[in-house]
């Protein structure tokens, strides 16, 4: 009973602060409220006022446009058929993981196919390597051959002065010989 004295009092305390301050424009929730706590502070009273009865019918057609969009809620739910929509998810599923199969070979045939090239190319570049390997190392020996020949030639002239020196050694001794008898 005291709380309720004490509520009362705090409720007359805004009434007069809000009387004192410039009106505002409330909300409609806060007028239902506002007359809410009022009928029940006043409940000695059984004087209904024309605001209290439109009140009350708007808070009870908010109710029950509330609990129709539930019960329609509820009936959509129920209306779904959810094996259906399971069904459709797996065979989305499949459709997917085998696109994904799909795509997975066809990179690993581009891969192989990459590879291939590279390899091509090496060996392109390494056989271009060779040759030009083998050309210098052909010019080389032709430079060598070259020098070679050249040295023989020299050689069938030094041969032929030996020869012809050694004759003219052997003559000398022979003319040695006859003067020294």
């Amino acid at each position: 009973m005291s709380s309720l004295y004490t509520r009362s009092k705090e409720f007359t305390r805004n009434r007069k602060s809000q009387s004192d301050s410039p009106p505002a424009s409330p909300s409609p929730t806060a007028k239902t409220f506002r007359h809410e706590r009022l009928s029940r502070l006043e409940s000695g009273s059984t004087t209904p006022t024309s605001s209290d009865s439109y009140d009350r019918a708007s808070a009870r057609a908010r109710r029950e446009a509330r609990l129709a969009s539930l019960t329609s809620r509820v009936e959509e739910d129920s209306n779904r058929d959810y094996k259906k929509l399971y069904e459709s998810a797996l065979t989305e599923n499949q459709k997917l993981k085998t696109k994904l199969q799909e795509a997975q070979l066809e990179l690993a045939d581009v891969k192989s196919k990459l590879e291939k090239a590279q390899q091509k190319q090496e060996k392109t570049s390494d056989r271009s390597a060779v040759l030009e390997m083998e050309k210098r190392e052909r010019r080389a020996l032709e430079r060598k051959m070259s020098e070679m020949e050249e040295e023989m030639k020299v050689l069938t002239e030094l041969k032929s002065d030996n020869q012809r020196l050694k004759d003219e050694n052997g003559a000398l001794i022979r003319v040695i010989s006859k003067l020294s008898k």
